[in-house]
């Protein structure tokens, strides 16, 4: 296993951009250029290093407002063409590339509370424009698990065929972005694939560094979200590109997580056997979780090749050495939906 508290960002990220066989197999059969809007969130650029990787002379764009100076950077010397573009003004649109395939994920989710009007005009209004400025496009949507209803904890979790129960403006908004791809899918005959995520981890964000960073602040745990799901960042971008191979009109669904469904208990228990370190907890279980289950993308893509273990000791390490993490903790333990 490589000794990931040596490496820096770039290093990590040529990890987490790692494309399987299977991906350059779809890529190879795939026609046209590729851009990734949002490129410059938690995901985009190693999905976008993962596309260039894995596509043999096409030209690979990143759009996004670019916050993150460094992020960009590191997408740009991975040879990938960047645009610097705020999705909220038509004007700009003119600057986008035009290409046949995209893979969008532009969203709001932190700071949505309080600041309602922006999280539905990101979540739900940019859906819009973007399905009709790329009608002629195939597109792959990032959605998230969180329009789901929560779920016995025993129960499996959900598939593609629940119907969303979204809690809380922030989920509302997110099933509204759905809602716009549909549309416009249906609409213009539109090839898409929604794709639901919940939880990639990395080891500068996600669940486990969540839960490393309050063991070793010796920070109670809520236990209320009793149970989740958890997928390493570089399977998730693995299954998120391949998921444009199920592109239709009406849009295809795609659950993506990993096979387990995972006490938070238990989970805190083995961060804290890494660390040497006991874990504090508050609160007891509830019998409900936000849970999907991701058969279906199993069946058509096999297995994460990341087991749960090696994540936790990938990331712990990571953490517990003193490397950059995002402050942007994933508030999976919320349940009233306000984010």
């Amino acid at each position: 296993m490589t000794d990931i508290s040596a490496l820096d960002e770039r290093g990590l990220e040529d990890i987490l951009s790692e494309p399987t066989e299977g991906t350059k197999k779809i890529l190879a059969e795939l026609e046209g250029d590729i851009v990734v809007l949002g490129a410059g969130g938690k995901m985009g650029p190693t999905l976008a290093m993962m596309l260039k990787k894995a596509s043999s002379g096409r030209n690979i764009y990143a759009v996004s407002r670019f916050s993150d100076k460094a992020a960009r950077t590191r997408i740009e010397e991975a040879q990938i063409l960047t645009i610097e573009a705020d999705l909220l003004d038509e004007s700009q649109y003119c600057e986008l590339p035009r290409v046949e395939n995209v893979f969008y994920l532009v969203g709001m989710k932190f700071g949505s509370t309080g600041n309602q009007p922006l999280t539905w005009a990101l979540n739900s209004f940019i859906p819009g424009l973007i399905a009709r400025h790329y009608k002629n496009a195939r597109i792959v949507v990032f959605s998230t698990g969180n329009v789901y209803p929560f779920v016995d904890v025993s129960s499996g979790g959900v598939c593609e065929e629940t119907a969303p129960e979204p809690v809380g403006e922030y989920a509302q908004s997110c099933l509204g972005r759905e809602r716009m791809f549909q549309y416009f899918s249906q609409l213009y005959n539109t090839p898409e694939t929604i794709v639901r995520l919940n939880y990639a981890n990395e080891p500068r964000y996600g669940i486990i560094v969540d839960l490393t960073l309050k063991i070793l602040n010796d920070e109670p745990i809520d236990l209320t979200m009793g149970a989740v799901n958890l997928i390493w960042q570089r399977d998730a971008n693995d299954y998120i590109i391949r998921a444009i191979s199920l592109a239709q009109s009406p849009p295809a669904v795609l659950n993506v997580t990993g096979p387990d469904t995972v006490p938070v208990r238990k989970l805190a228990g083995q961060i804290g056997k890494e660390l040497n370190r006991e874990p504090k907890f508050a609160s007891q279980e509830a019998q409900t979780a936000l849970l999907s289950n991701a058969s279906f993308c199993f069946s058509k893509f096999g297995y994460p090749q990341t087991t749960l273990e090696e994540m936790v000791s990938l990331i712990v390490k990571w953490v517990a050495s003193g490397k950059t993490v995002l402050n942007r903790p994933t508030k999976y333990d919320i349940r009233n939906g306000k984010f």
